[in-house]
């Protein structure tokens, strides 16, 4: 029998909406409380609301991102917005700080703090309105989405952004700039050509979207064929080289996704059904080096390898033994790392997605995560005694949360190994030597060609010196002819020359 102070996770619920009209489609606090209710409703039982003393809200995309920005307003206090709607008065309101890996980071941080007593129950929360508002937008419709329900949230996560100063000056300072390059990095480690590996990532994500075509809660439920997403037309133009739309997350999307997480000794006291209780059997946390242009290269993280392993440790566990696994998914690279450094097989049939991936299922900003679990859980109860892996993925393959999850109770106290003991053994791995002066003869590590509705606008070169080895980051001369060049013959290894023009690097392929 688990102990009282085991903590568990009892309850969850899910929103997604496709067809309610702009003109009435509801803000993300609408959203996440409608996910919410679902949450509480779940868990049977009775008083669960009345136990919860810590709300915590993913930190919405229009607080995280200027490309997300809205005009519609926002909350001043986004967590007390969604606990007032719900009736909640919990002692604690948490808003994060950005990142894919925080609804797992919630997990593993909550999980301490109810074992050790500090908290009795905590409804985890969030959801994106990202259609409502862009349609509101382009429509000029006179919505107001402000409030300001009083207080200030405790804000919780890493508040560093994920880039460099050297890196902005280059242009790169978006995941859909970040994530080609490290795609075009794995191509080249695998040797395959262009057209190969656009048939190699079709073929992983058609998988994906095959899952989603069954999920009904899904945003996208074409079910995507292989040959469909490698095939670049109008439909599905060129993003970031080699991205087309459609290998891309989808995050104008309006979802919400809510879970609750107490104690074993609460939820007996309130009544909430065991069949309803999934245990934390393993969890890590851990980063690889902040900046992209610092790694010893862009196609491994030794922060999954590790951090994985030690999940798995403190489960008791292999991966053979997880029944399901929903694997962090905005681009195929995010996929295919994971996959090299879990030691999976891309094509492993229990299937690395049980809700369909970002691009298929929806990519709802910081939030996506939360739908992870909150199916993870469904499939475990509809499973009993079957465990399941949720991987989860913050900035450009930086920040790293694991959860392994099953019905079956957890044996004696639960407890974690330090994460900052990871973390040091991580901070301490070499990095790639870095000029911000490069000059003369160099070959290209890794790039990507950024397109815009029009066609190819500017391309971004990892590169490295003949002369040192010194890695150096550059952008490609803005002549359509040269991008097109570019993108038609192999860059990887590429000859040419660095040097830098009006304060940024320059490299002019041969």
């Amino acid at each position: 029998m688990p102990e009282d102070s085991t903590p568990i996770l009892v309850s969850c619920g899910e929103v997604t909406d496709v067809t309610t009209p702009v003109e009435r489609g509801r803000s993300p606090f609408d959203l996440t409380a409608q996910a919410g209710r679902l949450a509480l409703a779940d868990a049977g039982g009775s008083g669960i609301a009345q136990a919860i003393d810590t709300m915590a809200m993913l930190r919405l995309f229009a607080d995280t991102s200027h490309r997300f920005a809205t005009k519609l307003g926002s909350s001043t206090n986004p967590p007390r917005s969604v606990a007032d709607r719900l009736g909640l008065r919990p002692a604690r309101n948490i808003y994060t700080w950005n990142g894919g890996n925080m609804p797992q980071y919630l997990v593993n941080l909550f999980a301490e703090a109810i074992a050790r007593g500090e908290i009795r129950a905590v409804l985890i929360a969030g959801g994106e309105a990202l259609r409502t508002q862009h349609g509101v937008e382009r429509a000029g419709l006179a919505v107001s989405w402000h409030e300001d329900p009083g207080g200030t949230p405790e804000l919780i996560g890493d508040p560093r952004r994920g880039w460099n100063e050297e890196e902005d000056r280059h242009n790169l300072r978006a995941a859909i700039s970040f994530y080609p390059l490290f795609e075009n990095a794995i191509r080249g480690a695998r040797g395959r050509s262009v057209a190969q590996h656009m048939q190699a990532m079709g073929t992983l994500f058609a998988r994906f979207a095959a899952v989603a075509a069954k999920n009904p809660l899904a945003t996208r439920r074409e079910g995507y064929t292989a040959e469909r997403l490698a095939t670049v037309d109008a439909d599905n133009r060129w993003v970031g080289f080699p991205y087309p739309r459609l290998m891309n997350s989808n995050a104008f999307i309006d979802q919400a996704a809510a879970f609750v997480m107490t104690s074993v000794g609460t939820a007996r006291s309130l009544g909430i059904p065991e069949a309803n209780w999934v245990f934390v059997h393993g969890c890590a946390d851990a980063n690889d080096h902040w900046y992209v242009s610092e790694r010893i290269d862009f196609h491994s993280s030794p922060a999954i390898r590790r951090a994985i392993r030690l999940a798995l440790d403190m489960a008791g566990r292999g991966l053979d033994d997880m029944r399901f696994m929903d694997l962090y998914s905005c681009f195929p690279s995010a996929v295919e790392i994971g996959c090299q450094e879990l030691g999976l097989a891309e094509d492993d049939p229990r299937g690395l997605t049980i809700t369909g991936g970002l691009p298929y299922f929806g990519g709802p900003g910081n939030n996506y995560v939360t739908h992870s679990i909150c199916h993870m859980m469904r499939r475990l109860r509809a499973r009993p005694g079957s465990f399941g892996l949720v991987t989860a993925n913050g900035n450009y393959v930086t920040k790293h949360s694991f959860g392994i999850y099953s019905t079956t109770p957890t044996a004696g106290p639960w407890r974690r190994q330090d994460p900052n003991e990871l973390q040091a053994e991580l901070d301490r791995l070499p990095k790639a030597p870095h000029t911000e002066t490069p000059s003369g003869a160099a070959r290209i590590e890794t790039y990507t060609i950024m397109h815009g509705k029009g066609g190819p606008e500017y391309a971004i070169v990892f590169g490295r010196l003949d002369a040192t080895g010194e890695r150096f980051i550059a952008n490609v001369p803005a002549d359509r002819a040269v991008l097109e060049d570019l993108q038609a013959h192999e860059g990887i290894g590429r000859p040419g020359t660095a040097d830098q023009r009006d304060g940024r690097n320059r490299f002019v392929p041969q």
